[in-house]
């Protein structure tokens, strides 16, 4: 790690683009507007690569580190939407 990534590093071991995710994510319902349109205002990437970031960063242990309870509450609310879809593909394979 260069000298330069290691001071854009918080103690969390988290980047500063992860710790801007979560600190989004504990707390997008404050921003007016969409939320697709907040992560475009704020991050400058699509949704999907958004979304993409945010599932890459709640996977580590620094993530769990940094806020355990928003972790868990993303880390369920995924997996929920991954049974709906699986159960959803499943019927219109039928």
């Amino acid at each position: 790690m260069s000298e330069n990534e290691s001071a854009s590093r918080p103690a969390t071991g988290l980047s500063e683009r992860d710790t801007a995710i979560l600190d989004f994510e504990r707390e997008w319902t404050r921003h007016v507007g969409a939320k697709e349109e907040a992560i475009s205002s704020q991050f400058h990437v699509s949704s999907a690569r958004y979304y993409q970031m945010l599932n890459s960063v709640i996977d580590t242990p620094a993530a769990v580190r940094y806020d355990p309870m928003l972790i868990s509450r993303l880390r369920r609310t995924r997996d929920k939407r991954t049974r709906a879809v699986r159960t959803t593909n499943h019927h219109n394979e039928e």
